[in-house]
């Protein structure tokens, strides 16, 4: 079964207050993102959103446990990871809006964030293949003698594809400087956790693989940071992998293109809603006297201005430029998709609009 964090494990990765209200206002901050991007593709201005509204907890506090170097493959629910790290947010939105201020340059789906400039890289929607590749990026970091961790997300689903299994056999075998951190969300879409594995726990399934399985309340920032930052700090250290589960609640649909009402009952989503991670911050900060009504409506506000300008920003950024498919793949461009380049600008250019008299 999975092992419990002991005592003196969960004090070394403690949070201090400000670091505790930090993680708050980073919850808080992809809580806001979430909604007015969920309405804004219902509106029509964005093609798909996946939100991980109900999961903040889980994605903040195990990237918060990281240094800058360190590297996060991501799932579908992990964006958040590369604004706590310094992600510019208005670049964040523009990649769900495939324009000319994606450094992505409109390559990939909505919602499958990437950035070079704070180390994560983009997902491909094909559940559980970033683990390998997760691995493969440890795996070099060990051989290059680097101090590097990699940080390898995945969703319960991902727990039944082959690629979960290569990866954690060999980061076993190899013991490699990774951490997987799985979000139970408790729904792969619209399979349950208990038609996706005969175990208890995803954590249980770390000892097959010779790796420690720790299972934490994916729903409480604290221990998510404690569990991650012990596992980070055993990686580094040389010691190899671990697996964490962190359980929490998918509280909304898949994605955009989802309706959950049609395969889980209300009273399950309320129940979790009593476990809101927000919720339970805002209540521990309070109590400690970090927190009050008044710093809460402030927090709001200035984060409401700043995502409404931030998104309004993203959205009139021009779109690609349609030559730009003939960037970033070469290092010099073949002389066969030259060609085609200069075909494509000269049709281009021949479509100019035609000046008029009047």
């Amino acid at each position: 079964m999975a092992a419990p964090l002991a005592k003196e494990e969960a004090e070394a990765g403690a949070l201090s207050p400000e670091a505790l209200v930090a993680l708050y206002r980073a919850m808080a901050r992809i809580r806001v993102v979430d909604e007015r991007m969920a309405t804004l593709q219902r509106a029509g201005r964005v093609g798909f959103y996946g939100v991980c509204t109900g999961q903040e907890a889980a994605c903040i506090g195990s990237a918060a446990a990281l240094r800058p170097s360190d590297w996060v493959f991501p799932a579908l629910r992990e964006g958040a990871a590369m604004l706590l790290r310094g992600f510019p947010l208005v670049t964040y939105l523009a990649q769900c809006f495939g324009n000319a201020g994606d450094v992505g340059r409109g390559r990939q789906m909505p919602s499958h964030q990437a950035g070079r400039s704070v180390n994560q890289v983009s997902w491909s929607s094909c559940i559980g293949n970033q683990l390998p590749q997760a691995v493969g990026a440890a795996w070099a970091a060990k051989l290059q003698r680097e101090d590097t961790v990699v940080l390898a997300y995945l969703g319960d689903g991902a727990t039944s594809t082959g690629d979960f299994h290569t990866a954690l056999n060999f980061a076993g075998v190899a013991r490699v400087p990774v951490v997987f951190v799985c979000q139970n969300n408790q729904w792969s879409i619209s399979v349950p956790f208990r038609a996706q594995t005969a175990t208890a726990t995803v954590a249980e399934k770390a000892a097959a693989y010779g790796m420690p399985g720790v299972k934490v309340d994916g729903n409480d920032v604290e221990a998510v940071y404690a569990a991650t930052a012990v596992a980070v700090a055993r990686a580094r250290r040389g010691e190899g992998p671990t697996l964490i589960e962190a359980e929490t609640y998918r509280v909304g649909a898949h994605s955009s293109a989802d309706d959950p009402s049609r395969y889980r009952e209300a009273a399950e989503v309320e129940r979790w809603r009593a476990k809101d991670p927000l919720v339970r911050t805002r209540a521990r900060l309070e109590a400690a006297g970090l927190w009050d009504a008044t710093r809460e409506a402030a927090l709001l506000d200035e984060l409401s201005a700043e995502v409404a300008a931030a998104i309004h920003e993203a959205e009139a950024t021009p779109p690609v430029q349609a030559e730009s498919m003939f960037e970033g793949v070469y290092a010099r461009l073949p002389w066969h998709l030259a060609e085609q380049r200069s075909e494509l600008l000269s049709v281009l250019g021949s479509r100019a609009p035609v000046p008029r008299d009047d």
